[in-house]
């Protein structure tokens, strides 16, 4: 009997809990039903005539999706919380008091069924104006409405190039009704813990981390535009200020390293000979064809734009002009290398400053020039010539031969030991010339210059042509000396103007390029929000700044 009293029992609590239940359900539906009649949704909240309802707004942001440089957009994923009073769907006043004042829940209400504040993106790109989910709302007993949607807005954001990759930006995201004034309705930032939350409020659990860019500070502020009159819908507007800077690792790794490498490499023309032009100029050029690919791959990324040029095609712009003075610097280096005496004069003062001068100076290995009247005396035979009262040189008594006489109307008629040299491995031979001078007369007194001339006016008119033919070989032969000497300082020079030209190129591409992009790693947003405004904008405990 006990046991089945207790099953009895248990059975009727659940029946009663259950029938409360049912009727608390009902009780919210009846509510509801009484709430919505006669209710207008398209009419503002207003007792009085002059009433101005108050809206208070907060964003948090969830995730900061991506910042479209070529298109100008910010998308941001966002809840938009929004606060007002509706005296209409109050229920803790007489007579709704007495008939539901056991609910002392909130109650929720489809957002579409109340009277909405109409508050919009005003700077939104892709004409959804509308938040992604019209979610139900929250009703409290007094009548205040609480709205928390989720939206995903696409923004408009004026991006400056001027330091791209190195850059950072200052996006903001605008709210204001569309139709009803400052006289109709306030927008206010939330007030919680007694301070103004002015700025964007992000939940670490639930924000994502940008992989491109990242906050440096999120203000929000309510702008009260003065020039415009409390009738106009442009009077007040509460924005949101997201101040993101680049995270610029992707690009250096991408972009920036492989082009200073390829553009380093215009520099190795110079290790090429100076005569090997066309494969410096070829070198060149497909250097040069390799940055204007990187300079298109830039132009996809940053918006159409001719008020400033980003720093990234600064740089690329630089190493072109480089590589363009190389190729220059390669086809005059070239025209020099292969200039020849019959075309070009070379002057004692350039011999002195580019064989001389600049090879010291640059610590090239070159052989000096030294200039003709510094030349060594004539020698024959390791020792220096003598020589008469009229500066001619006296050639020593040798053995009758035919190239010693040879070699002694050389030195008689061009005063000069050049020929000597020439033919001295033929000293000793006995030639044509030697049977020829013995037929003729019985030898050649060869002791003085002058007795040397008797003797060979008398020689016959074959010995004279044999003596024109040796003058003209001695002659070519120093001729070709004296052209090869003059070619080979024209080579001397090119390779010297190429050792100048390389460090000139060099120089300014290390310098250009750390000036450059020290202009981008000096690019630092600011300090503060606000230039002049020392506030941070932040809650008084940070622990939430997710950015640091």
């Amino acid at each position: 009997m006990d046991s089945g009293s207790a099953i009895s029992l248990s059975l009727f609590v659940r029946v009663l809990l259950t029938s409360a239940a049912a009727a608390a359900l009902n009780l919210e539906g009846e509510l509801f039903a009484d709430l919505m009649r006669d209710y207008n949704k398209n009419i503002r909240p207003k007792e009085n005539s002059n009433d101005v309802t108050q809206v208070t707004i907060k964003m948090t942001l969830t995730n900061l999706i991506s910042l479209n440089e070529k298109e100008e957009a910010l998308t941001t994923n966002v809840w938009i919380e929004l606060q007002w009073c509706d005296y209409r769907l109050r229920w803790d006043q007489p007579p709704r008091s007495h008939l539901y004042g056991n609910i002392t829940s909130d109650l929720r209400v489809p957002s579409k069924s109340i009277w909405l504040p109409d508050i919009i993106l005003e700077n939104n790109v892709d004409g959804q104006f509308e938040v992604a989910l019209y979610c139900n709302a929250l009703v409290s007993p007094n009548g205040c409405v609480y709205w928390l949607p989720p939206a995903i807005y696409r923004s408009a954001c004026p991006i400056t190039v001027n330091y791209f990759p190195f850059d950072w930006q200052n996006c903001t995201m605008v709210f204001r009704s569309q139709t009803y004034s400052a006289n109709e309705i306030e927008m206010v930032l939330k007030e919680e813990d007694n301070q103004t939350m002015e700025w964007v409020f992000i939940e670490p659990q639930a924000f994502t981390e940008n992989g491109e860019w990242v906050i440096r500070h999120r203000p929000a502020k309510k702008v009260i535009n003065a020039q415009h009159s409390k009738d106009e819908l442009d009077y007040q507007e509460v924005i949101f200020f997201l101040v993101i800077q680049r995270k610029p690792l992707f690009y250096i790794i991408n972009i920036i390293v492989p082009c200073v490498l390829f553009s380093s490499l215009s520099l190795l023309v110079y290790f090429l000979p100076a005569k090997a032009g066309g494969q410096k100029c070829t070198m060149s050029i497909i250097n040069l064809l390799g940055q204007t690919v990187f300079l298109f791959l830039i132009a996809k990324k940053v918006p159409e734009t001719s008020e400033s040029v980003p720093l990234i095609g600064k740089y690329l712009m630089f190493v072109m002009s480089v590589t363009t003075m190389v190729v220059m610097n390669c086809v005059i280096v070239l025209n020099i290398s292969l200039r020849t005496p019959n075309t070009h004069m070379m002057s004692d003062k350039v011999r002195k400053i580019f064989l001389n001068i600049l090879p010291r100076l640059l610590r090239m290995q070159m052989r000096p020039w030294t200039p003709s009247g510094d030349s060594s005396p004539a020698t024959t035979n390791g020792g220096p010539l003598a020589k008469d009262g009229n500066g001619v040189f006296m050639v020593p008594c040798r053995r009758r031969s035919s190239m010693a006489l040879i070699a002694k109307a050389e030195e008689y008629i061009v005063k000069t030991s050049r020929s000597e040299l020439m033919f001295a491995r033929l000293r000793e031979r006995n030639g044509l010339m030697k049977s020829v001078f013995e037929k003729l007369h019985d030898g050649l007194d060869v002791g003085t210059a002058e007795q040397l001339g008797a003797s060979l006016a008398k020689a016959s008119p074959e010995l004279k042509q044999c003596v024109a033919s040796c003058k003209h070989i001695a002659e070519t032969a120093k001729q070709q000396s004296t052209f090869q000497n003059e070619n080979e300082e024209w080579f001397l020079l090119a390779r010297v103007i190429d050792r100048v030209c390389f460090i000139v190129m060099a120089s300014v591409f290390f310098i250009g390029t750390i000036g450059i992009f020290l202009m981008g790693h000096f690019n630092q947003p600011p300090s503060s929000p606000f230039l002049g405004d020392p506030k941070m904008y932040l809650p008084t405990n940070n622990m939430t700044d997710v950015q640091g």
